[in-house]
């Protein structure tokens, strides 16, 4: 039987060295593992080892496949579900990744796992080989892998962190479908007044220019406008890209993203579920660092990175500072100003019971369905208000036009 030399680390982080006899790498990982010990490299004391691993990289790098870009967040939390599920049915860590990672297709995602998969027949732990890979696997993501495997409950984390990503998925989608509607009507409603004041207008401009008609002030404003449209056509479709361009500039200054971010909460309807929803996150991923046995202050120090909102992530700090001299959560909350009182109340009773995560869980629970309530009622609000205002715009235009015309025909029968 081959031997296996291996470097691990025990409970109280001391290195410790070995050799232990099994028939494959995976049994000698588990061998390791048996003896309570977190195993940093396996190999096998055989040059003939060396030769097949080597000729596995080889195979692994010809199956790889040129990608760029960010991962899919939907392929990641499908493969965080399907993850969970394996290792809840007793699979070995290899084999689940070597399984996934067969039917996957190619793409970041793809490369990563392979990387990973090598890295784990090493002896490399699972949260090591996630790390080498932050484009793909985030803090959050990598801090809980790494809590499930010193608590020796991978499996729950996986599930905890499969279930963390597809309500932060089925919340961002939401948001975005509340968008889709009103963003089209607005853009093709813009695209038809744009060729009615750069068209049409100057031909009735014309008409009455020859015809000497006195133009009420209804007319003079839209005749007025559509001059100003005509002239500056070209600069219409460049000046949205330039703010885009514009904000991006401003979002790499630290207090440029503190003013648009806080702009972005006090903004009407959409200020509302901007907060709510990145409360919502907050509480949901400081719940589940938490109940996933995450320190407090690593746990706040990787909220604040994934908080999505320069105002939240800063009063994210404070609480980071608050803990660190002693003091509570929920202070430095209230202060920011943000956080309702409601749910600065229930961080409260959470520190004071021992039950803080299962209160932020509950707390990102109630926003959710107060976001998707609030998303509900916007959509509702929003169809009759674009309807009324797409009214107003063409009623000014045909009066505004036809005006003249009632002029002209009333003096044509003064006249008669």
């Amino acid at each position: 039987m081959p031997t296996f030399v291996y470097q691990a680390m025990d409970r109280q982080g001391k290195e410790v060295k070995g050799e232990v006899p099994a028939s494959s790498q995976e049994e000698a990982i588990n061998l390791v593992r048996k003896k309570g010990l977190y195993p940093t490299m396996i190999k096998q004391k055989s040059e003939r080892r060396s030769k097949r691993s080597a000729t596995t990289a080889v195979v692994k790098a010809r199956g790889r496949s040129f990608s760029f870009g960010g991962v899919n967040r939907k392929m990641l939390t499908q493969f965080t579900r399907q993850f969970s599920t394996l290792q809840d049915a007793g699979l070995p860590i290899v084999r689940s990744l070597q399984i996934l990672e067969g039917q996957m297709k190619a793409g970041i995602l793809k490369n990563a796992l392979m990387d990973v998969t090598e890295d784990v027949q090493g002896g490399t732990s699972l949260s090591e080989s996630f790390a080498k890979h932050p484009k793909v696997f985030d803090k959050l993501y990598i801090n809980m892998v790494r809590a499930g495997e010193a608590g020796g409950v991978l499996d729950v984390i996986l599930q905890r962190l499969a279930l963390f990503m597809e309500k932060s998925q089925k919340l961002k989608a939401r948001v975005k479908s509340a968008l889709v509607y009103p963003t089209a009507v607005v853009v093709i409603a813009a695209g038809i007044l744009t060729f009615i004041m750069a068209a049409i207008i100057p031909k009735f401009q014309k008409m009455f220019d020859e015809l000497g008609v006195t133009l009420p002030l209804m007319t003079q404003v839209l005749i007025g406008f559509s001059n100003f449209v005509k002239e500056n056509i070209l600069w219409m479709p460049i000046l949205p890209v330039l703010a885009i361009v514009g904000l991006k500039i401003l979002r790499k200054n630290e207090a440029g993203q503190v003013l648009i971010d806080r702009a972005k909460l006090k903004m009407p309807l959409f200020g509302m579920i901007i907060r709510k929803a990145t409360i919502a996150r907050f509480s949901r991923t400081l719940g589940t660092l938490i109940q996933s046995g995450v320190a407090i202050l690593e746990a706040l120090s990787i909220v604040k990175g994934a908080a999505g909102n320069a105002v939240i992530a800063n009063a994210i700090s404070d609480v980071h500072s608050s803990i660190r001299e002693g003091d509570t959560i929920a202070e430095p909350l209230r202060q920011s100003g943000c956080f309702d009182e409601i749910v600065i109340n229930m961080i409260e009773v959470g520190e004071e019971t021992g039950d803080l995560d299962k209160m932020l869980i509950k707390v990102a629970d109630n926003y959710d369905e107060e976001v998707d309530n609030a998303v509900g009622s916007l959509m509702s609000l929003f169809e009759p208000l674009l309807i009324v205002l797409m009214g107003f715009a063409v009623g000014f235009i045909v009066i505004a036009l036809f005006l003249p015309l009632v002029t002209l025909m009333d003096s044509i029968g003064a006249q008669g």
